[in-house]
């Protein structure tokens, strides 16, 4: 198993290009960052942060139609009901290039199997002393036009003195077991978080905030926050496990199961790309 490390000043950050080009842990002198992940885990859902592509969250059942024909996807996490999170999470990296404190990894699908179509995707990794930013693009290698999704999916420790804040503009609802979009209501139904609210609770979410502004924070104690931005994608995915001590902030391009709804996905044109770009960046206030 390959471990790429990167450093800058005291902050550190470890990649596992052969396992879902995932981030395995961020550390600022010797303080996570994101959850860390065992040096030798497989387990994708085990890591720090790994990348959506070629489509984020769920497909229901792994069917759906575009351009007028049917298409079934495999189910690709166990007895999962519906394909998850799309192939890059599963797939092995190649190491395009690296320096010290940076590196860009890229992934390529022939098409056909697990998705109709070729892509072609990469990612950059760059580490400062006080932040992490990752820009995810995938291009459509396909002879004619392609749905494409994408995002990526951080892993952040939490603790009771933990608050969260963001702001959007509704948020999808959506229910065992499927845990598919049914219905939309108020961005802050399962909690204050415009305001700034508690990140750890007793109940799960696992919902889609749309028209999310690009920005959230967690404050870890009264002087330490880490600020996530993003560009490129639509909305925010959160999921809290109950009192788990983590919770995952998804900067996405689409809602779940998008490509069987109104919504839609994006559809490039063959040679066209599309880009999400994230950084989490700490800040410690002064006293």
């Amino acid at each position: 198993m390959t471990v790429l490390r990167l450093a800058a000043g005291d902050a550190e950050v470890l990649l596992a290009p052969d396992r879902g080009g995932a981030v395995l842990a961020w550390r600022i002198g010797g303080q996570d960052m994101l959850r860390p992940a065992p040096r030798a885990a497989r387990d994708p859902l085990a890591m720090a942060s790994f990348p959506l592509v070629p489509y984020a969250n769920r497909i229901a059942n792994g069917r759906f139609a575009f351009g007028g024909r049917d298409y079934r996807l495999p189910r690709n996490f166990g007895d999962h009901p519906h394909s998850l999170h799309g192939l890059g999470w599963l797939s092995g990296w190649d190491v395009q290039a690296a320096a010290s404190h940076s590196a860009t990894l890229c992934h390529r699908h022939p098409g056909r199997g697990a998705w109709p179509w070729p892509y072609s995707a990469t990612q950059r990794i760059e580490l400062t002393g006080e932040a992490l930013a990752i820009d995810l693009a995938v291009r459509n290698d396909a002879a004619g036009t392609a749905p494409i999704g994408l995002g990526l999916h951080p892993y952040f420790p939490v603790s009771q003195a933990t608050r969260m804040q963001f702001d959007a503009a509704r948020l999808w609802l959506s229910e065992p077991p499927d845990h598919l979009p049914q219905a939309l209501a108020p961005a802050g139904r399962l909690g204050d978080w415009s305001g700034g609210a508690a990140a750890m609770g007793t109940i799960l979410i696992d919902h889609y905030y749309a028209g999310w502004t690009g920005v959230a924070t967690l404050r870890r104690d009264a002087r330490t926050r880490l600020t996530l931005t993003a560009t490129g994608a639509r909305g925010l995915h959160v999921y809290r496990p109950p009192d788990a001590g983590f919770l995952c902030l998804e900067p996405v391009s689409h809602m779940p199961d998008a490509i069987n709804r109104p919504e839609g996905m994006d559809e490039l044109e063959p040679g066209q790309s599309r880009t999400l770009a994230m950084t989490i960046a700490r800040t410690i206030d002064e006293e």
